[in-house]
């Protein structure tokens, strides 16, 4: 059978196309649980759901358990559905034994059972025997995680199906700041969505004020501040990150930090930067662009390089490489003191 976008699977799942084996792998989980949880909910009636649909977990069943379970016909019902989560736990699914007894099954699948495997966090390889046989005889999605430049597309374009306008700095604070995590910015979506009205429009305050990113004490602030060379503004940020440690622990700070530096560095090596360019990097909205071309003017290639080392460094001394007995606010304080001041030579820090 062809493979399936997550676009396409839902699809022919709302029109009620069910197929008699799905299997939903891959890195991004959101995806194989929207699938998995809409033939749950959506296939069978509450009334029918009682004797006909079973939901198993990988670590407590075993594949023969699973296939006696495909096998049943459905009672007073048109179709049995069979779902097992978290399938990658299943215990000796990789085995010869394994991949013999469900060749037998997805050669001649029941009819009116809908069996589905969530197979999260990786994938099955193609070129053995089990990945074959789900090629060749499941309906196969494959959940890839989205890559940073691609979440404030994916948040637009999942609003607009929402139906809820989002303006230009809230996509991209969400974007920053939740990362490709899709599941967990749905669900800060939701919290959002359930302190607004209708067709209110999210905006970037409501995501500073329900997200719990403080308006003037957060990564972001810090980032402009060090474009800027805001010294006061950076020092008063990074002496409230070390005094609330909880709200701003050091290594997603860091890791906002790194991907700044990264992009930028990126964008020197870009004379002329075309729309697909900046597209590429995930810098689409106009008042990013205009921070990262004032942060081209402040850090140079060759200082921007330095900076990157300099971040890597705080990274190794957050898990106690070379730390001493640092915590993590003078971590972060001598990194941005190394920032914005140039004429400390990086090379006697680095080595």
């Amino acid at each position: 059978m062809p493979a399936l976008s997550a676009d396409q699977l839902m699809q022919q799942l709302q029109k009620r196309q069910f197929a008699p084996v799905y299997f939903l792998q891959g890195e991004e989980p959101y995806y194989i649980d929207l699938a998995s949880d809409f033939i749950e909910k959506n296939v069978l009636s509450e009334a029918d759901k009682g004797f006909n649909q079973v939901v198993l977990y990988g670590k407590d069943t075993d594949v023969a358990t699973v296939l006696g379970q495909a096998r049943r016909f459905p009672m007073m019902a048109e179709r049995t559905v069979v779902i097992v989560k978290e399938a990658q736990n299943l215990p000796g699914l990789d085995t010869d034994n394994a991949a013999t007894l469900l060749e037998a099954y997805l050669k001649n699948p029941l009819p009116s059972t809908v069996l589905v495997f969530g197979y999260k966090h990786k994938t099955l390889d193609g070129r053995k025997k089990l990945g074959k046989l789900m090629t060749e005889h499941a309906v196969l999605l494959t959940s890839d995680k989205l890559r940073d430049y691609q979440v404030p597309q994916w948040l637009q374009a999942t609003m607009k199906q929402r139906q809820r306008p989002i303006h230009d700095e809230a996509v991209q604070l969400l974007s920053e700041y939740i990362g490709a995590d899709l599941g967990r910015l749905l669900g800060e979506i939701q919290k959002i969505e359930l302190n607004l009205k209708p067709g209110e429009p999210i905006d970037a305050a409501t995501v500073q004020r329900l997200v719990g990113i403080s308006k003037d004490y957060n990564i972001f602030e810090l980032q402009k501040a060090l474009v800027t060379r805001d010294i006061l503004k950076a020092n008063r940020i990074v002496q409230h990150f070390a005094a609330n440690p909880k709200d701003n622990p050091l290594i997603p700070n860091l890791t906002l930090l790194f991907n700044f530096f990264l992009r930028l560095l990126q964008l020197h090596t870009l004379p002329n930067p075309t729309a697909a360019d900046w597209k590429r990097l995930g810098i689409a909205h106009a008042f990013a662009q205009k921070e990262y071309q004032q942060a081209q003017r402040v850090f140079n290639y060759q200082r921007t390089r330095d900076i990157i080392r300099l971040i890597r460094r705080a990274d190794l001394q957050s898990k106690g490489v070379d730390s001493g007995s640092m915590e993590d606010g003078e971590i972060l304080q001598e990194l941005v003191f190394m920032i914005l001041h140039p004429q400390v030579p990086v090379a006697a820090v680095l080595g």
